[in-house]
Formats: structure tokens, sequence, C-alpha cells
């Protein structure tokens, strides 16, 4: 099953209409609810992302695959999952911070997002200086 590419911008832009709109309700004090509830489309679409993510890299476990074709997409597809893992660790700590769950300093909070941010400029420099062009 493939999703054409309309789809997925119109399911990208639904999710993130619909967490903003959750957002500004509970930044405006106009619904009492929890952070963890606001974070729900997030999370949705993560765990959409996630489970085709994770049936493509299963994929090269069927039979009649060829390990030495495709070495390097799946090192992308390692560090695409890593990338939502990271995305998901700051999320659920930031939710646990503002809903007062813990007491850890927001530095702290944000070194998923840290990693997450270096990780992604370490992949656009290889991408732009280290591979070859044919």
């Amino acid at each position: 099953m493939r999703m054409s590419l309309a789809q997925r911008v119109l399911l990208t832009w639904l999710f993130t209409l619909l967490f903003l709109i959750m957002l500004v309700l509970k930044l405006d004090e106009k619904a009492p609810w929890n952070w963890f509830l606001i974070f729900i489309p997030v999370w949705i679409f993560d765990t959409i992302l996630l489970v085709m993510l994770i049936v493509k890299m299963a994929g090269r476990c069927k039979s009649g695959f060829d390990p030495r074709n495709g070495s390097q997409n799946l090192k992308k597809k390692a560090w695409y999952l890593l990338a939502m893992l990271l995305k998901l660790a700051f999320c659920l700590a930031l939710c646990a911070k503002l809903q007062r769950f813990t007491t850890m300093k927001l530095a702290y909070v944000f070194i998923p997002l840290w990693a997450l941010l270096i990780g992604g400029m370490v992949e656009l420099g290889y991408n732009i200086f280290y591979v070859r062009r044919d």
C-alpha cells in the first residue's frame, strides 16, 4: 500500500492543524486538557511514520533480497528511525516538564532535540560534501 505525495502532504497538514488548534485552545486556557492530550496528533503522526519505516526496513528480510544492494539505504533508514525516537523522547520530556511530573531542568529536556538537530546537520553536510557524484 503506497500513499501518493498529495495524500502524504494532506495527512501532514491535517495532523499539524489539529495539533495547532489544540495547542491554541490550551494556551488560551479554553480547554483544561493535559499536555499529553495536546500532543496526541503529533504522536499519531509519528506512529504512522514509524510503522511505515519499520515495514520498509523489515522488507530487507524477505527472501531474494540482495544485502549488497542498498546498504547505504539501510543506514539512512536507521538514521530516520533514530531521529523519530529522539523526537519522541523530546516530546515526552517536554510534556512531562509542562505537566510538572518532573522537576528536570529545561536544558535536559532539550537534549534529544539538540542531538536531533546536530545529527541532521551532520547528515546534511555529508550529503552535500561527501556523496560521490556520478
